[in-house]
């Protein structure tokens, strides 16, 4: 209160920090935009070009993510190969850093402390050329090819292991494999890995698994 019995108003700075991949001025032209909406929010206008136009970034921004998605800092680092980083390089990542993000969290679980080479990758990520052989697994006997370094790898110290995290990460591995195999639909995983569709969804949303 103020030495008059009021009360002292409180002044209040706000600062609206917004983001878009419209042209906003060209909404605005086409009465698709408010133009005093427009206006109080271009003060200070930063242009970011799209990752396509970046690939420059994209070895840093693979770097940055695995870090983040490496479940201890002790374990063995996910690198990723030059073959696969140059397929990397040249896709159009229409999904911008939001598809590569969840493309290395993805291959971070699947291949944890593993190199990632070109067969790896998703194969619409794979924008090089290779010979036909070097990408294909071998089939198993039933003509389908088999689950790729699904098994959780690790080493032995004196401390012993972090048990119910390799179980977990095993999981993860799997699951994202079957849905890989079935081009994402649940239903047939969940037949694949001998699982109710319900109980395969659970897990998904438990683990925040990125499909």
């Amino acid at each position: 209160m103020n030495r008059l019995g009021g009360i002292k108003p409180i002044k209040v700075d706000v600062r609206i920090i917004a983001a878009t991949h419209q042209n906003l001025e060209e909404l605005v032209a086409a009465g698709q935009f408010r133009e005093d909406l427009y206006y109080r929010l271009a003060v200070i206008p930063l242009i970011a070009p799209p990752l396509c136009e970046r690939p420059d970034d994209i070895a840093l921004l693979i770097e940055r993510f695995i870090d983040r998605f490496s479940r201890r800092k002790t374990d063995k680092r996910t690198t990723i190969d030059p073959v696969a980083m140059q397929s990397l390089r040249s896709y159009s990542w229409p999904g911008n850093v939001r598809e590569l993000e969840n493309l290395m969290q993805r291959l971070v679980i699947l291949h944890r402390g593993k190199r990632v080479t070109l067969k790896e990758l998703p194969e619409k990520y794979r924008c090089v050329e290779v010979k036909t052989e070097e990408i294909s697994s071998p089939p198993s006997e039933t003509g389908e090819p088999p689950f790729s370094s699904a098994s959780p790898e690790t080493e032995w110290s004196d401390d012993g292991l972090d048990f119910n995290g390799l179980i977990s990460e095993f999981e993860d591995r799997l699951i994202l494999q079957a849905l890989s195999r079935t081009g994402g639909n649940k239903k047939e995983a969940a037949r694949m890995l001998n699982l109710k569709r319900t109980t395969l969804i659970e897990k998904i949303k438990k683990k925040n698994l990125p499909v």
